[in-house]
């Protein structure tokens, strides 16, 4: 497990303040999001310092971009479970719907994934200790790959968000995805491979 300052302590392997865990218990899956740490002597409460809120917001946004890429449209509509998304489309919110909405939208290969990597740069965020709320904005670049598709770039744009620590967990409570920038996304959205 790694500490809020990014030190790997004896645990669970990976384990990074305020994203969320997978793991297995007996036969059920368990996820947990939580901006408690777990020590060896037992869980210890969410750090008040804005570094380490800084760094479980810094942790919320590069899961986003792992879970996209790993084409986890289950573990997305979890990590924004209590947000509202929007992206080109009309805004959508809760689990399920953000789920569908990346189900139907987002084309996944025999791999399982949609063969992209999502790069999030020039990060900014601003965090207010005594709302326990954050506002970030950030760079995104989508690149992709495939049999007979060079790797490229294939979108540029922004994301603009908020985050609130609600019952000792951070969590997204909206992106907006503003895309400047687009280039070939006909194997990547479904919506533009219907009008190849």
């Amino acid at each position: 497990m790694l500490s809020a300052e990014g030190v790997l302590l004896p645990g669970r392997p990976g384990a990074v303040q305020g994203v969320p865990l997978v793991g297995v218990e007996g036969s059920a899956l368990k996820i947990s999001f939580s901006c408690l740490e777990e020590t060896m002597s037992g869980p210890v409460s969410r750090p008040a310092d804005p570094v380490s809120s800084h760094r479980a917001v810094e942790n919320l946004i590069a899961r986003y971009a792992e879970l996209v890429d790993d084409g986890d449209f289950a573990g997305l509509g979890v990590l924004l479970a209590d947000a509202t998304f929007t992206g080109s489309g009309e805004p959508v919110s809760g689990r399920e719907a953000i789920e569908k909405m990346f189900r139907d939208s987002v084309i996944v290969y025999a791999d399982g994934t949609p063969r992209t990597q999502h790069v999030t740069t020039n990060i900014v965020i601003e965090v207010d200790g005594e709302a326990d709320t954050a506002v970030s904005r950030s760079y995104v670049t989508v690149l992709q790959a495939l049999p007979g598709l060079p790797l490229q770039p294939i979108a540029g744009g922004r994301y603009h968000d908020r985050f609130a620590c609600r019952g000792g967990r951070w969590c997204f409570t909206e992106r907006r995805v503003r895309l400047r920038l687009v280039g070939d996304v006909s194997r990547h959205l479904r919506q533009a491979a219907a009008g190849r």
